[in-house]
């Protein structure tokens, strides 16, 4: 089985690598690196087509009729003539241009779509053929074709988002992380019909939705139209190679007649089941005269200053994705945390917003989810067609303390912690169906994983005393039998406190039977023993702390998903929405009037009780303070006894 998190790692490492050797920067490198993974991707996908195509392909004077252009356009799929396939291209002779060769490859794949016109990189002559044909070769890993084309839609992300880190185009903003834009996707639950981004970026919001369009049963072209604009042409090349390599046609516009404050360039004002965006933050130096002009102003205008420009085109954001919903119509995006609670007339516009009833659920997020800015920011969900019963009621989430750490400067919502929040949102939509099957959802998971770690733990019998393994083993089948018993993932909740203890056990046992076959290299050494016979026991050892390791990163995924699956039932039971201090809290619009219209998750869900220790606070504070009086007694005296004796000694 293929590992498809160290695949991306060891591609990501050997291509990182190549560009600290070409003297390359990032800018110059991304966008030709990505080109050649999109590459990668077409040509999988035209094998696999071709297959599908001679499978009944008919003869003629005993030979197979050769496949056209023409075959693939019936199956919705990207033809390549021969020259533009990647197994062409990496058995190139030694004395070929492979730059001119690569070039032309892209040139002939845009001949083939009139998405791509235009939008493919056709620079690689800048590269040496020494490291193109290197980054050729590191793509043209077998266990591509062993995956599958949809990961390498995922190991293009996997790039985006390294590259991310690296590039500043347009200030940053061409990547939004992969867990924000999931979010807004699982709250909005896009199932057909017409979405916009705005401000559409490298089209992450495109990729998630045909995601979570094509899990639930459907094709995303069929069921989709996507529209896009973006400003930078460069972020809209990415966008469109990204909608590609995950099979999504999609309608993008760039350059100036995209700038989303001059122009409604697809003309969707009124027409969007879904909007989508995470626009640029505090945007200042807005033309007023031409922002006007372009209309979709449903709740007046921002402040505008002496320069006759708006200083702040956050809430022109806000008001254009309003806009552009038809009655039905529902929108998420990001937003500044400022935004929330901006005074003058954004204050009024937020006003007007809530009073339409529309504004359905508002999402705090805590720092460092962004790779280029520390700030927290904030969720925003409007919904057209809210239910009767929540009609007069916001949804707040203060989800800034809710997240996992990815590294000291990262965070992000695990999947897990992604289900758990949009739960929330469920039960106060009042779809306690969802719940339930994430509940089941849970305990599905809890199975699997218990059967990962029987089977990892079968391998670490083979390192450790038996009886570690036959009673753990033993616990675990326990576990099994007593949650199949009731079907539910409650039943496991008090086992927690043993699992730990296993993890442990098992960390002092890697640490026991590595010391001890470090001693056994030792002895080896001291007796001259066989080269061969002490590689034997480096490898013993290698093996011994990979599967100890999988044992123990099991165990530990195992505790994760238990954990998940209490924070969430511990607050909502088996399935009933609850106002819970310091997390949610359900808020009427007469609520939010009497906050002067805030729309910040904080001012309403308070702060989480502080769990009573059973320390009675004052008797503690006397203990304490008894206990300095004696301390400084003691110190007193010490001090005299050093005094006298440096007096004696004549000091």
């Amino acid at each position: 089985m293929i590992n498809i998190r160290k695949l991306e790692a060891e591609l990501w490492d050997s291509a990182d690598l190549l560009r600290a050797g070409s003297k390359l920067t990032s800018n110059q490198y991304c966008m030709p690196v990505l080109g050649l993974i999109f590459l990668r991707y077409a040509h999988g996908r035209f094998k696999l087509v071709e297959a599908e195509i001679l499978k009944n392909r008919p003869v003629r004077n005993g030979r197979v009729l050769p496949v056209e252009a023409s075959d693939f356009a019936e199956k919705s799929a990207l033809y390549l003539p021969p020259e533009a396939r990647y197994d062409y291209l990496v058995n190139l002779p030694e004395s070929a241009d492979i730059g001119k060769a690569v070039n032309r490859a892209m040139e002939l794949i845009e001949e083939q779509s009139e998405q791509l016109v235009g939008v493919l990189p056709k620079d690689y002559t800048m590269f040496t053929d020494e490291i193109l044909s290197e980054l050729l070769r590191i793509f043209n890993n077998s266990a591509l074709d062993e995956v599958g084309g949809d990961i390498l839609g995922r190991i293009y992300e996997y790039f985006l988002n390294k590259f991310a880190k690296n590039i500043a185009s347009d200030d940053g903003v061409f990547f939004t992380p992969k867990s924000l834009v999931k979010m807004i996707v699982n709250v909005l639950e896009p199932k057909r019909g017409i979405l916009l981004d705005p401000a559409c970026g490298s089209g992450g919001m495109f990729v998630q939705t045909g995601d979570f369009v094509n899990l639930h049963g459907m094709s995303a072209n069929a069921a989709m139209t996507f529209y896009g604009q973006e400003k930078v042409e460069y972020n809209a090349q990415l966008c469109l190679m990204n909608m590609a390599v995950h099979g999504l046609n999609g309608k993008i516009l760039s350059g100036n007649e995209a700038n989303t404050f001059y122009n409604d360039a697809h003309s969707l004002e009124g027409c969007c089941d879904y909007v989508m965006a995470n626009p640029p933050f505090n945007v200042d130096k807005v033309k007023s005269e031409s922002a006007m002009n372009a209309g979709r102003l449903p709740f007046g205008l921002p402040s505008i200053n002496a320069a006759k420009e708006f200083g702040n085109g956050n809430y022109l954001w806000i008001s254009y994705f309003y806009a552009y919903l038809n009655e039905k119509g529902r929108a998420g995006f990001i937003m500044a945390s400022s935004a929330t609670d901006s005074s003058g007339k954004d204050r009024d516009i937020r006003q007007k917003l809530v009073e339409t009833g529309h504004v359905d659920v508002m999402m705090s997020v805590g720092n460092n989810f962004f790779y280029t800015k520390s700030l927290p920011c904030s969720i925003w969900f409007f919904d057209k067609g809210k239910a009767e019963a929540i009609q007069d009621h916001v949804l707040f989430i203060d989800a800034r303390n809710y997240y996992t750490v990815v590294d000291r400067t990262l965070n992000e919502w695990s999947e897990w912690q992604l289900k758990n929040l949009n739960a929330i949102v469920w039960l106060y939509r009042g779809e306690v169906e969802k719940y339930a099957e994430l509940c089941r959802e849970y305990y599905r998971a809890v199975q699997n994983e218990i059967d990962y770690v029987l089977r990892a733990g079968a391998v670490f019998g083979g390192y450790v005393d038996n009886e570690f393994v036959i009673s753990f083993n033993s616990f675990l089948l326990s576990v099994v039998h007593k949650s199949k018993e009731t079907q539910d993932i409650f039943a496991v909740y008090p086992l927690l406190d043993d699992l730990r203890n296993t993890i442990t056990v098992a960390k002092r046992q890697i640490e026991k039977w590595t010391n001890y076959v470090s001693n056994l290299q030792k002895d080896a050494q001291k007796e001259i023993v066989k080269a061969k016979e002490i590689k034997t026991l480096a490898e013993y050892k290698r093996g011994l702390a990979t599967d100890l390791d999988i044992f123990i990163e099991g165990v530990e995924n195992l505790c994760q998903i238990i954990l998940d699956a209490k924070w969430l039932t511990d607050k909502f039971g088996e399935g009933e929405y609850r106002d819970i201090p310091g997390l949610c809290k359900m808020a009427s619009r007469a609520e939010i009037a009497e906050k002067n219209y805030s729309l910040t998750p904080g001012a309403y869900v308070g702060v989480a009780a502080v769990e009573d220790d059973g320390v009675d606070f004052a008797q503690r504070m006397g203990e304490i303070h008894r206990e300095l009086l004696t301390l400084q007694a003691e110190s007193n005296e010490l001090m005299q006894t050093i005094s006298k004796n440096m007096k004696e000694m004549g000091l």
